[in-house]
């Protein structure tokens, strides 16, 4: 079977002497692994398909009854140039790609989590990376994932926790008091989140601060946050 599908790149490893593996996001298809051949000879034409977070369109060739598919060909259509000559943006980038691969198993497709993935690098590649980027991201894929949570907790408003779901990346820039202290306590969500059902350590969580949930207000609420009320215990949807 060959197919070809709209794919973001979350992961790559080299494989045998030319070869890597990678790991897909396609619209249609869901998280895919495949295999790249002849990547690292001096003339390889299909390298590009291999760096992390760029949005491609590729072709896959699956054998009947295969697992791993072949790239045999396909197109850029961006690899985020804006990202890649910023740091933090380059490491929000792929902290969503591997929360993302994380939190998705092989071959289950979800438009809704396609788009939430192109959404977030669009915006990165728009605008400087906002405290408020990786909650908004990680609590919509939380949802997606079958681990959202149905009300707002912590005694979150009910329009902070609406707007942090469902508000454009670039328009969330908080500065009032108020929703810095929402904005520290949806962090503690997510850290809760991550602490409690992953299965290994995320290799980006350290490279954006994650381990401390860094934001303008948080010196001055660390008390409160976690005190307030106790989180739900989240469970996932089957």
């Amino acid at each position: 079977m060959i197919f070809s599908d709209s794919a973001i790149v979350l992961f790559r490893q080299d494989f045998r002497e030319n070869d890597r593996i990678v790991s897909f996001y396609t619209k249609e298809h869901g998280r895919i692994n495949a295999r790249v051949p002849g990547v690292s000879r001096p003339l390889g034409k299909m390298k590009a398909f291999t760096e992390l977070f760029s949005s491609t369109e590729v072709r896959i060739y699956v054998k009947r009854g295969g697992v791993m598919g072949t790239v045999t060909g396909g197109k850029i259509k961006t690899i985020y140039p804006a990202v890649r000559r910023d740091l933090k943006r380059i490491q929000h980038a792929l902290y969503c790609c591997e929360l993302l691969r994380c939190l998705t198993p092989l071959h289950q497709p979800s438009t809704e989590k396609f788009e939430l993935l192109s959404s977030a690098l669009d915006a990165l590649e728009k605008a400087p990376v906002s405290s408020a980027f990786v909650p908004a991201f990680t609590l919509r894929l939380m949802m997606l994932a079958g681990f959202g949570l149905d009300r707002p907790v912590l005694k979150i408003s009910p329009q902070f926790w609406q707007q942090i779901h469902e508000a454009p990346f670039e328009e969330l820039n908080f500065s009032a008091p108020e929703d810095l202290l929402f904005l520290s306590k949806c962090n503690s969500v997510c850290r809760r989140f991550l602490d409690r059902y992953l299965t290994r350590p995320l290799n980006t969580v350290k490279d954006i601060g994650l381990t401390e949930w860094e934001t303008d207000f948080v010196h001055a609420t660390q008390e409160t946050v976690y005190m307030e009320e106790t989180t739900p215990v989240l469970q996932p949807v089957h």
